[in-house]
């Protein structure tokens, strides 16, 4: 009997075996049941990813997400360093639930010894020696950032990190305006620069091409004013480099609204309040005139927010007991107050109670919400040397120094003026900007300055409406072509309706 037939069924068996052995594995099935009307069983199938697989996208995630390093612009000083630590840890906590591999995060503040860290293109070159091989982004961030770990994941990886890439949210300048040197002044509106809030990311092949260039050649520029849009001129040098690249999913929406499903982060876009805000007895306001500005400045202060304050003095070149104002015996400069405002800070400490833990110097053209402060100090320690308010920087690629602005105000604890006065610090002359002056001096004494994006030197009209869009400021400056006191009731008092002369005043943002 011939056993061919045999062989045969064999052979074929063997050839399938070895087919299902060469065929993936198959997904498991697994079905929702829903009682549908009748009783009936709906039986829906439902995708089931196998361990292993779901194993190797964890693993894919966490790979990705090590090729990130998470850059935090952080502050020195106690609140914003808290602040700053919380978003580190919940970075690595969500990190820590999609894999082993854990990425970089740092605290700028903690970075560099050299003070102008804060700048970021200092930095450049330490980021192209660290991370110039083994990663793909730089991811930065302010404190206040929310961050979808791997929503940011899913959108980095749309961008191919082996090209340069500048990544944010775009801001624009609707006209030319004074703190970016009337830059664009044909159409402002074309050049576009990161919205820090937002997040904003730059590829590793642009962070070595600018560290290359920082090498041969160093920061020119002797001024910082506004951080992100000197940024973003610096990498697009005149054409050479790439302009902005808008990502939608990049975000300063506040996390509770309805749009945030759709970004990779969002923003707490509120004004910190750490307990009961500052009494108004413990805020002294010092604001510094001249006689020829007694008729026409100091009306708009009374007329808007002197009531907010309970301690308040003008420091004139001239007695005027209609106001009043107080001589200090300092004549009047054209430019720079130095010796006013060291008169001011010696009056402070030496004619104040005691118990008064707060010093606020403005000019008479500053334009200041005393509620709010109250609210953002109560955040500070004033037993620590405070020196808080919109943050500039001079010469800071060369071992300069960061300074507080003075026309948006500037805050001292009383801590930090005690300390001043007891070194040997001075004004150079008594016409020297007094606010560089300070500035040069808290540096000397290795008491950093503290910035708040709520103090504006400028003009509202002199900032990207995006980036008030998520702000609710302390003060403006500058009465040039505005109304103030309609600015005042529009952006800085305690309601957006204010009575004023037993009227209900209102005013659209979008006026100004």
């Amino acid at each position: 009997m011939s056993r061919e037939p045999d062989c045969r069924r064999w052979l074929l068996v063997a050839a399938c075996a070895h087919l299902l052995f060469l065929l993936p594995p198959l997904r498991t099935r697994a079905f929702a049941v829903t009682v549908v009307p009748g009783g009936a069983e709906d039986k829906t199938e439902l995708p089931v990813l196998q361990k292993s697989e779901k194993s190797r996208t964890i693993s894919k995630i966490s790979r990705e997400l090590k090729e990130i390093v998470f850059i935090i612009q952080s502050q020195s000083n106690s609140f914003h360093s808290k602040r700053a630590e919380d978003l580190k840890r919940d970075i690595l906590n969500q990190a820590a639930d999609l894999g082993k591999e854990l990425p970089t995060v740092l605290l700028i503040h903690q970075m560099d010894g050299h003070e102008g860290a804060w700048t970021i293109l200092p930095l450049m070159r330490d980021f192209s020696v660290t991370y110039g091989r083994n990663s793909s982004w730089i991811f930065f961030c302010e404190e206040d950032t929310r961050i979808q770990v791997v929503k940011l994941l899913e959108t980095l990886g749309r961008f191919d990190g082996s090209k340069e890439w500048f990544l944010g949210k775009a801001l624009y300048d609707e006209e030319s305006t004074i703190i970016h040197h009337y830059a664009f002044a044909e159409n402002p509106t074309v050049f576009k620069f990161p919205d820090f809030a937002a997040g904003w990311a730059l590829s590793i092949p642009l962070v070595n091409k600018l560290a290359k260039k920082l090498k041969s050649e160093p920061l020119k520029s002797d001024f910082t004013i506004d951080l992100k849009h000197e940024i973003a001129l610096y990498i697009w040098q005149k054409g050479e480099g790439p302009h902005l690249t808008p990502v939608p999913e990049f975000c300063t929406d506040d996390v509770s609204s309805h749009k945030v499903d759709r970004c990779a982060t969002t923003f707490s876009n509120f004004l910190p309040l750490c307990g009961e805000p500052v009494k108004k007895e413990d805020v002294f306001v010092a604001v510094k005139t001249c006689r020829k500005f007694h008729g026409d400045r100091i009306p708009v202060v009374k007329q808007t927010w002197e009531r907010e304050a309970a301690l308040i003095e003008y420091y004139s070149d001239y007695a005027d007991i209609s106001i009043p104002t107080i001589d200090l015996g300092i004549p009047n400069t054209d430019r720079g107050h130095c010796g006013k405002t060291f008169a001011i800070l010696e009056r402070f400490l030496n004619h104040r109670s005691a118990r008064t833990p707060w010093l606020v110097v403005v000019d008479d053209d500053t334009l200041i919400s005393i509620f709010r402060l109250r609210k953002l100090l109560s955040c500070y320690d004033p037993n620590e040397p405070v020196f808080l308010g919109e943050r500039y920087g001079y010469g800071l690629g060369t071992g300069g120094y960061s300074y507080i602005t003075g026309g948006g105000g500037m805050v001292f604890s009383r801590i930090a003026v005690q300390r001043l006065l007891a070194s040997k610090c001075r004004c150079y002359s008594m016409d020297a900007p007094d606010d560089m002056v300070l500035g040069m001096c808290f540096s000397g004494l290795g008491i950093p300055i503290t910035h708040s994006p709520l103090f504006h030197q400028a003009r509202p009209m002199d900032y990207p409406k995006g980036y008030l869009s998520h702000q609710i400021p302390v003060s403006f400056h500058k009465h040039w072509n505005i109304d103030p006191v309609k600015v005042y009731f529009t952006w800085l008092a305690p309601n957006t309706e204010e009575s004023l002369n037993g009227k209900k005043v209102g005013y659209s943002r979008e006026d100004l």
